[in-house]
C-alpha cells in the first residue's frame, strides 16, 4: 500500500535546485558518496548539511510504525540505511524492541546516537544474509542508492526477510520533477517512476508498504 509518512517531512524542506546544479555538482557528488563526514556533516553541497539528533523529530514517524504494523514489545525490526540510528532510537523510546540496522557508512555508525540499543551492521544489504524472519522491515531514503544490479539481489533478501515492510524512495512523475531529483540528488543510482519501482517490488515478490517523495 501507498503511504505519506515522510512526505510531510521532506515537502517542508525548501531547495534551490538550479543552485545545487551549477554548484560544482561532479565534485560534490564525488564526495557525497564516500558517505564521511562531508555528506553527513559538512557542507550543505555535499549532502545534509549537519545531521543531527533532534529530539521527537521522529517520533510520529515511530509511532505511525508502531501503529500500522502493529508492533508489540519484542518485537524485531531492521532498518536498512539506517544511517545514525535515529528513528531507530525514536523507536526505542517508545517501545521496548529487538532493534538492528544496517549503514554501509562506518562514519554514521561511530556517529549514532549515543543512547541507542540497536545492533548496527556495517555493510550493504546485498552483501548480508540474514537469518529468521523480521516483524518489520523498513528503508528510508536509501534502496535508490543502488544500481539494477543491486537492486536484483537487495529486494529479495527484503522480501523473505520482512513479515511486514515499509520502502521510501526518490523518484519522480514528471519532466519538472525528473529534472529536479536530478538536479538535487548526490547519490542516487536508480531513478525510476513510481510504476517502475512497483514493477520491481512485485517482480521480487515484495507486498509491504512503500512510499515515494517527489522533488516539486
Amino acid at each position: 500500500m501507498l503511504l505519506d509518512l515522510v512526505t510531510p517531512l521532506h515537502s517542508a524542506t525548501k531547495r534551490d535546485y538550479m543552485a545545487r546544479l551549477m554548484d560544482d555538482k561532479v565534485h560534490c557528488m564525488t564526495e557525497a558518496r564516500k558517505y564521511g563526514v562531508a555528506y553527513w556533516d559538512g557542507e550543505r553541497r555535499y549532502g545534509y548539511g549537519g545531521y543531527h539528533y533532534q529530539p521527537g523529530r521522529f517520533k510520529p514517524m515511530a509511532e505511525a510504525l508502531i501503529e500500522r504494523y502493529d508492533l508489540k514489545p519484542g518485537d524485531s525490526v531492521l532498518d536498512i540505511g539506517c544511517g545514525k540510528g535515529f528513528l531507530l532510537y525514536e523507536l526505542q523510546q517508545l517501545m521496548p524492541l529487538h532493534l538492528d540496522g544496517i549503514e554501509r557508512s562506518t562514519y554514521a555508525i561511530e556517529h549514532k546516537h549515543p543512547d541507542l540499543k540497536a545492533t548496527i551492521i556495517n555493510g550493504r544489504i546485498e552483501n548480508t544474509v540474514y537469518a529468521g524472519v523480521y516483524d518489520l522491515v523498513i528503508s528510508l531514503g536509501c534502496l535508490h542508492n543502488l544500481t539494477l544490479r543491486e537492486l536484483h539481489v537487495a529486494l529479495p533478501i527484503i522480501a523473505k526477510s520482512a513479515k511486514n515492510g515499509y520502502l521510501m524512495v526518490e523518484s519522480f512523475r514528471t519532466v519538472e520533477e525528473w529534472f529536479n531529483l536530478t538536479a538535487w540528488c548526490l547519490t542516487a543510482e536508480s531513478i525510476m517512476r513510481p510504476e517502475d519501482w512497483c514493477f520491481l517490488y512485485e517482480m521480487y515478490g515484495y507486498k509491504g508498504d512503500y512510499e515515494f517523495v517527489y522533488f516539486e
